[in-house]
């Protein structure tokens, strides 16, 4: 009787044990979480009870095992799986304590300042920041959990004996990979590309997505991810549109023909403008930038808040420009031009005809029909 009650007194105390610790304790969080509400803190702790309680039963298991005097035979083995489940959740519950601070961090941060600028930053800092941390906690649980075996105990001198040759070789071998680790680190406290800014590269228009040690994810406007390495932003140039603010300004370019109605296309500009709302108001502008033979270019400049607002008057105000040209002028749409070319004065066309500056008697003879008839 004695062998069966002692470990369901084991193993059922053990499990009961946790289970009212683990539930005293999110009943604590949740009050906490209620009165403080300015902070998430609390709620975010709370995340952590699956670990939490796993790291309770698994430590109240490894220390009354014993006592169960259950599987004598494999007692070793059951002891050493429970000291691993223990490093483990040890260090689960170490990451989410630590997400938790530095998302309580964060966000207090980010309810202090108003500038979208900084908050993007301190973002990707806390990021890259957490990412090392876990990184970090992940080795050493690890390496906690391969000292546990004693062949490992016995190999740690050799080890450490080569530990110069081999660290030479991985850093051969991982050059490029630690530069761009390095180079993650510098990208997060740099302030040089931040989660959320507006960035070309490679000719592509986006939004950086994610920020990791190693990559960088660009959110194009159509959809498409670009993951690139992180040295490439260290190495190369690429356009931040963000950088220094949001405000931005636009070009719209058309082709006109020499006839176009100028100063009208002005009034016709801050027209539409007055009526998009994506105008923030600033500046706006249209010139006559260059002329061909053919065609004249009349450049138009807006301004917006940011990128997703300064492409939407770019193309409301291409698109209502020449609509509004084709309804009200539409001999200022370019054109091929089939007349006659207009000689110098004095010159001779191919014909024998002269050019139209002659006398109107010269030029009437040359153009008068043939008469027939009488009278």
């Amino acid at each position: 009787m004695e062998n069966i009650l002692r470990p369901l007194i084991v193993f059922g105390g053990s499990v009961v044990f946790t289970l009212v610790i683990g539930w005293a304790t999110d009943q604590l969080l949740r009050k906490a979480d209620e009165r403080h509400s300015e902070t998430p803190l609390w709620g975010l702790l709370r995340r952590g009870r699956v670990p939490y309680q796993l790291v309770l039963c698994a430590a109240m298991l490894r220390g009354s095992y014993d006592q169960a005097r259950l599987f004598r035979t494999h007692s070793a083995g059951i002891g050493q799986t429970l000291t691993l489940v223990l490093i483990g959740a040890t260090a689960w519950l170490v990451v989410r304590i630590a997400a938790a601070v530095v998302e309580t961090t964060y966000s207090r941060y980010a309810r202090a300042h108003h500038d979208p600028a900084r908050v993007r930053r301190v973002r990707t800092q806390v990021s890259l920041i957490m990412r090392v941390v876990t990184a970090v906690v992940g080795v050493v649980a690890v390496a906690a959990m391969l000292l546990t075996f004693p062949a490992m105990r016995a190999a740690g001198a050799s080890l450490l004996a080569s530990a110069g040759i081999l660290g030479i070789v991985a850093g051969v071998a991982a050059q490029s990979t630690l530069s761009n680790m390095f180079a993650g680190l510098q990208i997060a406290f740099g302030d040089m590309v931040r989660i959320g800014d507006t960035v070309v590269v490679e000719g592509e228009w986006g939004t950086v997505e994610e920020i990791t040690l190693t990559f960088l994810t660009v959110r194009t406007w159509d959809e498409r991810r670009i993951t690139m390495p992180v040295s490439y932003f260290t190495s190369k140039p690429f356009e931040n549109w963000s950088r220094g603010g949001n405000q931005m300004t636009g070009i719209v370019y058309w082709h006109l023909d020499h006839t176009a109605p100028i100063e009208e296309m002005r009034e016709r500009l801050r027209d539409i403008l007055r009526e998009c709302p994506a105008w923030d108001g600033r500046a706006y502008g249209l010139v006559v930038t260059d002329s061909t033979p053919n065609t004249i270019q009349v450049r138009a400049l807006v301004t917006a808040k940011d990128a997703d607002d300064i492409w939407t008057v770019r193309v409301t105000v291409r698109e209502q420009m020449i609509d509004w040209l084709c309804k009200t002028h539409p001999y200022a749409l370019p054109r091929v031009n089939t007349a006659d070319a207009v000689l110098p004065p004095g010159r001779t066309s191919p014909d024998g005809h002269r050019d139209g500056h002659a006398d109107g008697a010269t030029a009437n003879r040359f153009h008068e029909p043939p008469r027939t008839g009488r009278g």
